[in-house]
Protein backbone atom coordinates (compact mmCIF):
# COMPACT_ATOMS: atom_id res chain seq x y z
CA UNK A 1 0.00 0.00 0.00
CA UNK A 2 1.28 3.48 -0.91
CA UNK A 3 2.53 5.48 2.10
CA UNK A 4 1.58 9.10 2.78
CA UNK A 5 5.12 10.29 2.00
CA UNK A 6 5.20 8.36 -1.28
CA UNK A 7 1.86 9.92 -2.23
CA UNK A 8 3.14 13.40 -1.38
CA UNK A 9 6.23 12.88 -3.52
CA UNK A 10 4.20 11.50 -6.44
CA UNK A 11 1.68 14.35 -6.33
CA UNK A 12 4.48 16.89 -6.00
CA UNK A 13 6.22 15.49 -9.07
CA UNK A 14 2.94 15.61 -11.03
CA UNK A 15 2.44 19.28 -10.11
CA UNK A 16 6.05 20.03 -11.06
CA UNK A 17 5.40 18.38 -14.43
CA UNK A 18 2.26 20.52 -14.74
CA UNK A 19 4.28 23.69 -14.11
CA UNK A 20 6.89 22.53 -16.65
CA UNK A 21 4.22 21.89 -19.31
CA UNK A 22 2.53 25.25 -18.74
CA UNK A 23 5.86 27.08 -18.74
CA UNK A 24 7.12 25.53 -21.97
CA UNK A 25 3.72 26.03 -23.64
CA UNK A 26 4.36 29.79 -23.62
CA UNK A 27 6.14 29.57 -26.99
CA UNK A 28 3.18 27.77 -28.56
CA UNK A 29 0.73 30.32 -27.17
CA UNK A 30 2.80 33.24 -28.46
CA UNK A 31 3.06 31.74 -31.96
CA UNK A 32 -0.66 30.93 -31.99
CA UNK A 33 -1.53 34.59 -31.41
CA UNK A 34 0.02 35.39 -34.80
CA UNK A 35 -2.82 33.55 -36.54
CA UNK A 36 -5.93 33.71 -34.35
CA UNK A 37 -7.37 35.94 -31.62
CA UNK A 38 -7.03 35.14 -27.90
CA UNK A 39 -10.63 33.96 -27.44
CA UNK A 40 -10.42 31.76 -30.52
CA UNK A 41 -7.12 30.29 -29.34
CA UNK A 42 -8.51 29.56 -25.86
CA UNK A 43 -11.72 28.06 -27.24
CA UNK A 44 -10.06 25.75 -29.77
CA UNK A 45 -7.30 24.57 -27.42
CA UNK A 46 -9.86 23.67 -24.75
CA UNK A 47 -12.01 21.73 -27.21
CA UNK A 48 -8.89 19.84 -28.33
CA UNK A 49 -8.10 19.02 -24.71
CA UNK A 50 -11.67 17.80 -24.10
CA UNK A 51 -11.72 15.53 -27.15
CA UNK A 52 -8.31 14.06 -26.28
CA UNK A 53 -9.60 13.11 -22.83
CA UNK A 54 -12.75 11.63 -24.36
CA UNK A 55 -10.53 9.21 -26.27
CA UNK A 56 -8.71 8.10 -23.11
CA UNK A 57 -11.67 7.81 -20.71
CA UNK A 58 -12.83 4.39 -22.07
CA UNK A 59 -9.28 3.05 -21.72
CA UNK A 60 -9.04 4.31 -18.14
CA UNK A 61 -12.46 2.82 -17.36
CA UNK A 62 -11.27 -0.57 -18.63
CA UNK A 63 -8.20 -0.43 -16.40
CA UNK A 64 -10.33 0.59 -13.40
CA UNK A 65 -12.83 -2.24 -14.04
CA UNK A 66 -10.03 -4.78 -14.17
CA UNK A 67 -8.63 -3.46 -10.87
CA UNK A 68 -12.09 -3.56 -9.28
CA UNK A 69 -12.65 -7.10 -10.53
CA UNK A 70 -9.40 -8.21 -8.91
CA UNK A 71 -10.46 -6.70 -5.59
CA UNK A 72 -13.98 -8.16 -5.80
CA UNK A 73 -12.64 -11.61 -6.57
CA UNK A 74 -11.28 -11.83 -3.03
CA UNK A 75 -14.74 -11.09 -1.57
CA UNK A 76 -17.19 -13.98 -1.93
CA UNK A 77 -20.17 -12.32 -0.20
CA UNK A 78 -22.91 -11.07 -2.53
CA UNK A 79 -24.18 -7.52 -2.12
CA UNK A 80 -27.56 -7.16 -0.47
CA UNK A 81 -30.48 -5.24 -2.00
CA UNK A 82 -29.88 -2.41 0.47
CA UNK A 83 -26.23 -2.17 -0.60
CA UNK A 84 -27.24 -2.06 -4.28
CA UNK A 85 -29.79 0.70 -3.65
CA UNK A 86 -27.24 2.66 -1.63
CA UNK A 87 -24.64 2.28 -4.40
CA UNK A 88 -27.13 3.43 -7.05
CA UNK A 89 -28.08 6.50 -4.99
CA UNK A 90 -24.41 7.29 -4.39
CA UNK A 91 -23.70 6.97 -8.13
CA UNK A 92 -26.37 9.56 -8.98
CA UNK A 93 -24.98 11.92 -6.33
CA UNK A 94 -21.42 11.44 -7.65
CA UNK A 95 -22.51 12.29 -11.20
CA UNK A 96 -24.20 15.47 -10.01
CA UNK A 97 -21.08 16.48 -8.06
CA UNK A 98 -18.90 15.67 -11.09
CA UNK A 99 -20.97 17.84 -13.44
CA UNK A 100 -21.16 20.75 -11.01
CA UNK A 101 -17.42 20.58 -10.29
CA UNK A 102 -16.49 20.43 -13.98
CA UNK A 103 -18.77 23.35 -14.92
CA UNK A 104 -17.59 25.57 -12.05
CA UNK A 105 -13.92 24.82 -12.86
CA UNK A 106 -14.59 25.52 -16.55
CA UNK A 107 -16.24 28.87 -15.82
CA UNK A 108 -13.35 29.99 -13.61
CA UNK A 109 -10.78 28.78 -16.14
CA UNK A 110 -12.53 30.65 -18.96
CA UNK A 111 -12.75 33.89 -16.96
CA UNK A 112 -9.13 33.67 -15.74
CA UNK A 113 -7.60 32.89 -19.14
CA UNK A 114 -9.71 35.58 -20.86
CA UNK A 115 -8.76 38.32 -18.40
CA UNK A 116 -5.12 37.29 -18.76
CA UNK A 117 -5.15 37.42 -22.57
CA UNK A 118 -6.92 40.79 -22.71
CA UNK A 119 -4.81 42.22 -19.88
CA UNK A 120 -1.55 41.38 -21.66
CA UNK A 121 -2.64 43.72 -24.47
CA UNK A 122 -2.44 46.67 -22.03
CA UNK A 123 0.55 45.67 -19.91
CA UNK A 124 3.95 44.04 -20.28
CA UNK A 125 4.51 40.31 -20.22
CA UNK A 126 6.83 40.71 -17.21
CA UNK A 127 4.18 42.42 -15.12
CA UNK A 128 1.50 40.00 -16.30
CA UNK A 129 3.62 37.00 -15.31
CA UNK A 130 4.30 38.37 -11.85
CA UNK A 131 0.72 39.50 -11.14
CA UNK A 132 -0.80 36.23 -12.41
CA UNK A 133 1.47 34.19 -10.15
CA UNK A 134 0.25 36.20 -7.15
CA UNK A 135 -2.18 33.31 -6.63
CA UNK A 136 0.56 31.84 -4.42
CA UNK A 137 -0.29 34.62 -1.95
CA UNK A 138 -4.05 34.73 -2.58
CA UNK A 139 -4.62 30.96 -2.13
CA UNK A 140 -3.45 30.71 1.51
CA UNK A 141 -5.43 33.86 2.36
CA UNK A 142 -8.58 32.37 0.81
CA UNK A 143 -7.84 29.13 2.66
CA UNK A 144 -8.08 30.95 5.99
CA UNK A 145 -11.70 31.88 5.21
CA UNK A 146 -12.64 28.21 4.76
CA UNK A 147 -10.88 27.06 7.91
CA UNK A 148 -7.65 25.75 6.39
CA UNK A 149 -4.62 26.19 8.63
CA UNK A 150 -1.41 27.34 6.97
CA UNK A 151 1.93 26.27 8.48
CA UNK A 152 4.53 28.94 9.22
CA UNK A 153 6.97 27.21 6.86
CA UNK A 154 4.39 27.52 4.07
CA UNK A 155 4.10 31.29 4.66
CA UNK A 156 7.90 31.59 4.53
CA UNK A 157 7.88 29.63 1.26
CA UNK A 158 5.20 31.93 -0.14
CA UNK A 159 7.29 34.98 0.78
CA UNK A 160 10.42 33.55 -0.89
CA UNK A 161 8.40 32.65 -4.00
CA UNK A 162 6.98 36.17 -4.31
CA UNK A 163 10.49 37.65 -4.11
CA UNK A 164 11.69 35.09 -6.65
CA UNK A 165 8.83 35.87 -9.03
CA UNK A 166 9.53 39.59 -8.69
CA UNK A 167 13.17 39.07 -9.66
CA UNK A 168 12.11 36.82 -12.53
CA UNK A 169 9.40 38.95 -14.08
CA UNK A 170 9.54 42.57 -12.99
CA UNK A 171 11.74 44.83 -15.08
CA UNK A 172 9.70 48.04 -14.86
CA UNK A 173 8.59 50.25 -11.99
CA UNK A 174 5.79 48.69 -9.96
CA UNK A 175 2.53 50.43 -10.88
CA UNK A 176 -0.98 49.23 -11.65
CA UNK A 177 -2.51 50.27 -14.95
CA UNK A 178 -5.62 49.04 -16.78
CA UNK A 179 -3.93 45.85 -17.96
CA UNK A 180 -2.42 45.17 -14.54
CA UNK A 181 -5.88 45.32 -12.92
CA UNK A 182 -7.27 42.89 -15.52
CA UNK A 183 -4.43 40.44 -14.87
CA UNK A 184 -4.90 40.84 -11.10
CA UNK A 185 -8.54 39.77 -11.58
CA UNK A 186 -7.14 36.79 -13.51
CA UNK A 187 -4.91 35.90 -10.53
CA UNK A 188 -7.92 35.92 -8.20
CA UNK A 189 -9.85 33.70 -10.64
CA UNK A 190 -6.96 31.22 -10.81
CA UNK A 191 -6.86 31.24 -7.00
CA UNK A 192 -10.55 30.37 -6.82
CA UNK A 193 -9.94 27.71 -9.48
CA UNK A 194 -7.26 26.08 -7.30
CA UNK A 195 -9.59 26.16 -4.28
CA UNK A 196 -12.51 24.69 -6.26
CA UNK A 197 -10.28 21.90 -7.61
CA UNK A 198 -9.13 21.24 -4.03
CA UNK A 199 -12.79 20.88 -2.97
CA UNK A 200 -14.07 18.70 -5.83
CA UNK A 201 -11.06 16.57 -6.80
CA UNK A 202 -11.28 14.14 -3.82
CA UNK A 203 -14.98 13.58 -4.51
CA UNK A 204 -15.04 12.78 -8.25
CA UNK A 205 -13.12 11.24 -11.14
CA UNK A 206 -10.42 13.80 -11.99
CA UNK A 207 -10.17 12.99 -15.70
CA UNK A 208 -13.93 13.28 -16.25
CA UNK A 209 -14.10 16.56 -14.32
CA UNK A 210 -11.22 17.89 -16.40
CA UNK A 211 -13.03 16.91 -19.60
CA UNK A 212 -16.21 18.74 -18.53
CA UNK A 213 -14.07 21.71 -17.52
CA UNK A 214 -12.56 21.98 -21.01
CA UNK A 215 -15.90 21.71 -22.81
CA UNK A 216 -17.32 24.44 -20.55
CA UNK A 217 -14.31 26.72 -21.04
CA UNK A 218 -14.31 26.11 -24.80
CA UNK A 219 -17.97 27.08 -25.11
CA UNK A 220 -17.65 30.20 -22.94
CA UNK A 221 -14.54 31.44 -24.79
CA UNK A 222 -16.17 30.58 -28.12
CA UNK A 223 -18.98 33.12 -27.59
CA UNK A 224 -16.78 36.29 -27.56
CA UNK A 225 -14.61 34.67 -30.26
CA UNK A 226 -17.60 34.47 -32.62
CA UNK A 227 -18.79 37.96 -31.70
CA UNK A 228 -15.50 39.89 -31.80
CA UNK A 229 -12.89 37.88 -33.72
CA UNK A 230 -14.77 36.22 -36.59
CA UNK A 231 -12.61 33.07 -36.54
CA UNK A 232 -12.18 31.18 -39.82
CA UNK A 233 -11.11 27.61 -40.52
CA UNK A 234 -8.09 28.63 -42.59
CA UNK A 235 -6.55 30.65 -39.74
CA UNK A 236 -7.22 27.85 -37.27
CA UNK A 237 -5.65 25.24 -39.54
CA UNK A 238 -2.65 27.52 -40.12
CA UNK A 239 -2.13 27.61 -36.34
CA UNK A 240 -2.59 23.83 -35.95
CA UNK A 241 0.83 23.21 -34.41
CA UNK A 242 0.64 25.67 -31.49
CA UNK A 243 -3.04 24.83 -30.98
CA UNK A 244 -2.30 21.12 -30.85
CA UNK A 245 0.60 21.65 -28.46
CA UNK A 246 -1.44 23.87 -26.15
CA UNK A 247 -4.55 21.68 -26.41
CA UNK A 248 -2.93 18.28 -25.84
CA UNK A 249 -0.09 19.17 -23.46
CA UNK A 250 -1.19 22.33 -21.63
CA UNK A 251 -4.90 21.44 -21.40
CA UNK A 252 -5.42 17.67 -21.65
CA UNK A 253 -2.28 16.70 -19.75
CA UNK A 254 -1.43 19.78 -17.66
CA UNK A 255 -4.80 20.68 -16.17
CA UNK A 256 -5.73 17.01 -15.71
CA UNK A 257 -2.50 16.39 -13.80
CA UNK A 258 -3.39 19.40 -11.65
CA UNK A 259 -6.81 17.97 -10.75
CA UNK A 260 -5.47 14.46 -10.08
CA UNK A 261 -2.45 15.63 -8.06
CA UNK A 262 -4.41 18.15 -5.97
CA UNK A 263 -6.63 15.35 -4.65
CA UNK A 264 -4.24 14.75 -1.74
CA UNK A 265 -2.17 17.94 -1.79
CA UNK A 266 -2.54 21.08 0.30
CA UNK A 267 -3.73 23.89 -2.02
CA UNK A 268 -1.02 26.25 -0.71
CA UNK A 269 1.72 23.75 -1.57
CA UNK A 270 0.03 23.05 -4.92
CA UNK A 271 0.00 26.76 -5.78
CA UNK A 272 3.69 27.04 -4.87
CA UNK A 273 4.61 24.11 -7.10
CA UNK A 274 2.52 25.40 -10.03
CA UNK A 275 3.99 28.91 -9.68
CA UNK A 276 7.23 27.43 -11.05
CA UNK A 277 5.54 27.88 -14.43
CA UNK A 278 7.19 31.33 -14.61
CA UNK A 279 10.64 29.91 -13.89
CA UNK A 280 10.23 27.10 -16.42
CA UNK A 281 9.09 29.53 -19.13
CA UNK A 282 12.23 31.63 -18.64
CA UNK A 283 14.49 28.58 -18.50
CA UNK A 284 12.89 27.19 -21.67
CA UNK A 285 13.52 30.49 -23.43
CA UNK A 286 17.12 30.42 -22.24
CA UNK A 287 17.83 26.82 -23.31
CA UNK A 288 15.64 26.40 -26.41
CA UNK A 289 15.42 29.93 -27.79
CA UNK A 290 18.85 31.05 -26.47
CA UNK A 291 17.32 34.06 -24.73
CA UNK A 292 19.54 35.87 -22.23
CA UNK A 293 18.86 35.21 -18.53
CA UNK A 294 20.29 37.90 -16.26
CA UNK A 295 21.93 37.15 -12.90
CA UNK A 296 18.87 38.72 -11.23
CA UNK A 297 16.53 36.30 -13.04
CA UNK A 298 18.77 33.32 -12.24
CA UNK A 299 18.71 34.30 -8.57
CA UNK A 300 14.91 34.51 -8.79
CA UNK A 301 14.83 30.93 -10.12
CA UNK A 302 17.03 29.75 -7.26
CA UNK A 303 14.79 31.47 -4.69
CA UNK A 304 11.69 29.81 -6.14
CA UNK A 305 13.27 26.35 -6.14
CA UNK A 306 14.44 26.94 -2.55
CA UNK A 307 10.89 27.91 -1.56
CA UNK A 308 9.46 24.75 -3.12
CA UNK A 309 12.01 22.54 -1.36
CA UNK A 310 11.27 24.30 1.93
CA UNK A 311 7.52 23.81 1.53
CA UNK A 312 8.00 20.05 1.12
CA UNK A 313 9.55 19.58 4.59
CA UNK A 314 7.09 17.30 6.44
CA UNK A 315 5.28 18.63 9.49
CA UNK A 316 6.49 17.32 12.85
CA UNK A 317 3.74 15.43 14.61
CA UNK A 318 3.41 15.74 18.35
CA UNK A 319 3.99 12.52 20.28
CA UNK A 320 1.28 11.67 22.81
CA UNK A 321 2.47 11.28 26.37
Amino acid sequence: MESVNDMRIKNGLMLLLTAFIWGTAFVAQSVGMDYVGPFTFNSVRNFIGAFVLLLFIPLLDKVNRQSAATVNASNSDAASATDIASTSSSSVSDKKTLIIGGIVCGILLAIASSFQQVGIVYTTVGKAGFITAMYIVIVPILGLFVGKKVRLIAWISVGLSVIGLYLLCMTESLSLGKGDILVLICAFCFSFHIMVVDYFSPKVDGVRMSCIQFFTCGIICGIPAMLTESPNLHAILTAWQPLLYAGVLSCAIGYTLQIVAQKNTDPVIASLLMSLESAFSLLAGWIILHQYLSPKELFGCLLMFAAIMLSQIPEKKSVAA
